[in-house]
């Protein structure tokens, strides 16, 4: 048996930042992964055509080039290669009658194209943004604390609660808004369709209480932290965390299954593998997992509160996402040139017909007529692809992870299964969207890979289903509550095990939240 200080289960980016900074301390770190290479979710891969790198998951970090990981592993990380691509286009809209907007990091260039589309939506967007402005410090710094943590109190308290009486602030109550609330007094559809819709990429839906205040707040981090992607692909970040916790002394063991985590007299000991191997953790053991996984499986053998395990029973799994990757022998050809620099716009008939799509995604529907993003990292990152040529990521949020039928009545589910066939069709039904906004689609695709729900539940058991996010983020599911109402915290209740990850606070992205939150919290404690 091999001993280590930490052991942790798990290495997607959150988990391998925790590992940077406790080997960073000398701590001896060994991570367990159960996939060929480390970086879950965090994956880039010659998909299509060789020389056409595609990001297999995620892709964008604009929350993780603005938080306090990167600042303080920046130089480290760069020095392993890391290098980022920007531009100053985050995100824009392109309607199906034509019309178009764009997203812009300057606030005057933002104002200036909203107002154009709209008379005094310009106004009206800046006091949207006046309105969250003095609360904005305080919410993004909320972003790198244990919501529960005796750090956070005085912040939450500040911002809940009205210092000018006994009763709550117009911040508090914004928490309770829907985003297309939120987006109600401008005037143009353009403009509404294309900051309501971002919720998605939060979890969260336009119709949906809760989803109101990340509107603005969407929009605030994507003009300060733009759409960066790491030259040559999104695995380049794991790549330089990786070689940075091995430079430090940590060791990292792949296609190696964690089954268990041991507990003597209530504290964890160690962790046995699918394989029959031990490996004990002198100071503490960190899951990069869901609460269920954890408290019904990892921590099975364990004295964990019946009260708790009946709450991870219940934790709930949001809808799937399709991603259609693309080979492209030419870059698309937008009809509004802009979009060259656009970093991940939305194709989409507007609102209504948003969360139209949604309704029916609920609803265990295929959607009859999708929206969604689009991304071509070649724009930026011409070393994505042989010269001359592109790629594209068209990502469907919100779709059923098994369909029970069609909406648009024309595609035959079946069982639900993500057959090739269901697959397919349902893409070629996605295509025909796209070639109403890009002229030159389908005709310039020469190669094509789908990732379906089913593939990404078998790719990482953190989706449950085929969810991305890590768990449903409605509500319910959110902030203290967030992983489970008993344990409104990244601390379990065996003391020295610790949960990061997309189940737990800040949640799913590529944003290292909860790594930096449990770094902080190990090395304070040992």
């Amino acid at each position: 048996m091999e001993t280590f200080d930490i052991v942790m289960i798990g290495s997607g980016h959150n988990a391998l930042i925790t590992a940077a900074y406790l080997t960073r301390a000398g701590r001896s770190v060994l991570v367990l992964e159960k996939n060929d290479r480390p970086g879950g979710f965090v994956r880039t891969e010659e998909l299509t055509l060789p020389g056409f790198k595609h990001d297999v998951y995620a892709a964008a970090h604009p929350l993780f080039t603005t938080g306090p990981a990167y600042a303080e592993l920046r130089e480290d990380l760069e020095a392993r290669g890391l290098r980022y691509v920007n531009t100053d286009l985050p995100t824009g809209v392109s309607m199906e009658d034509g019309r178009t907007a764009v997203l812009s990091r300057s606030f005057e260039e933002l104002i200036a194209e909203v107002e154009r589309l709209a008379p005094g939506d310009g106004a009206a967007l800046g006091g949207i943004f006046e309105q969250l402005n003095p609360h904005v410090n305080d919410v993004f710094g909320l972003f790198s604390m244990d919501l529960s943590s005796q750090e956070a109190a005085p912040i939450l308290k500040r911002l809940l609660h009205d210092e000018n009486s006994s009763g709550y602030s117009a911040f508090a109550g914004q928490l309770f808004g829907t985003a297309r609330q939120a987006v109600n007094s401008l005037k143009s559809p353009v403009t509404r369709a294309m900051l309501a819709s971002w919720v998605t990429h939060l979890g969260r839906t336009p119709d949906e209480v809760g989803s109101g205040i990340w509107v603005p707040l969407t929009a605030m981090a994507l003009m300060g932290g733009g759409m960066p992607t790491p030259a040559g692909g999104s695995e380049q970040l794991v790549q330089a965390l990786v070689q940075l916790i091995k430079d430090q002394g940590g060791e990292i063991v792949t296609d190696t299954l964690a089954e268990r985590i041991i507990v003597e007299n209530g504290r964890a000991v160690g962790v046995r593998t699918a394989e029959g191997r031990t490996y004990i953790a002198k100071q503490a053991i960190v899951a990069s997992t869901t609460p269920d996984q954890l408290y019904l499986s990892l921590l099975a053998e364990s004295d964990a509160p019946p009260a708790l395990r009946s709450q991870a029973k219940q934790f709930r799994y949001g809808r799937g996402c399709v991603q259609i990757h693309l080979a492209l022998s030419e870059p698309p050809r937008w009809p509004d040139a802009r979009f060259d620099r656009v970093g991940q716009p939305h194709l989409t008939d507007g609102l209504d017909g948003f969360t139209l799509a949604i309704a029916q995604g609920m609803a265990d529907l295929l959607p009859a007529k999708p929206t969604f993003t689009v991304d071509c990292s070649t724009n930026l990152d011409p070393t994505r692809a042989p010269a001359g040529k592109a790629i594209m990521r068209i990502q469907v949020l919100e779709v059923p992870t098994r369909p029970r039928g069609d909406a648009a009545g024309l595609i035959d589910v079946g069982d639900g299964s993500w057959t090739q066939d269901l697959t397919e069709r349902f893409t070629e039904r996605v295509l025909q969207v796209v070639s109403k906004h890009i002229p030159n689609i389908p005709s310039a695709i020469i190669g094509k890979y789908v990732v379906t729900p089913d593939v990404i539940a078998r790719f990482n058991p953190n989706a449950g289903p085929g969810d991305p996010y890590g768990g449903a983020h409605d509500l319910a599911q959110s902030y203290l509550l967030r992983p489970l109402p008993g344990q409104p915290s990244h601390q379990t209740v065996i003391p020295n095990v610790y949960m990061l990850g997309a189940a737990t606070w800040p949640g799913h992205g590529v944003n290292g939240g909860s790594g930096y939150i449990v770094a902080q919290q190990l090395l304070a404690r040992l």
